[in-house]
């Protein structure tokens, strides 16, 4: 099986989203700059990435029936913190796709994505054109705005 996350406002909590939308790319990157070395907090299937993970350290890695993704737009400089953060939590992850804010449906596909979450519909409608199956996830500050217009 494999399965793909998104990573802020599903992994990680939204508060670098929160940043870019509110204030914008540049002090985004700044902001990711500066905190490289401080751990994102977790997002609401932080715990679930942490359970595969233990599934998957039952079995060598080449013979471990689940793999895992972590596919954002993110891109340098904000893909250090991501790595440290992982690393932080102890989470290995088989593939870690940093496409800049290229569509993610065709990423998907080429990794052969089971399943795929995000946060964001879009998303999930470019995973679903290439044949896979998304889960939206209803958390973070771009679903509170879906909500209240």
């Amino acid at each position: 099986m494999r399965i793909s996350f998104d990573g802020d406002a599903v992994l990680f909590s939204d508060d670098s989203e929160r940043i870019y939308q509110q204030r914008g790319l540049d002090v985004f990157a700044e902001n990711e700059r500066h905190e490289a070395k401080n751990p994102l907090l977790g997002g609401p299937f932080k715990d679930f990435l942490a359970a595969l993970h233990y599934i998957q350290n039952q079995f060598e890695p080449e013979n471990s029936p689940i793999r895992t993704a972590l596919v954002t737009a993110r891109s340098a400089p904000a893909h250090e913190r991501v790595v440290r953060t992982l690393r932080a939590w102890g989470i290995r992850i088989d593939e870690a796709l940093f496409l800049g804010g290229l569509s993610k449906g065709a990423f998907l596909k080429a990794f052969g994505a089971d399943i795929f979450f995000d946060d964001q519909k879009g998303h999930c409608e470019s995973a679903m054109e290439q044949q896979v199956t998304a889960a939206h996830v209803p958390h973070g500050m771009k679903n509170q705005k879906i909500e209240t217009e």
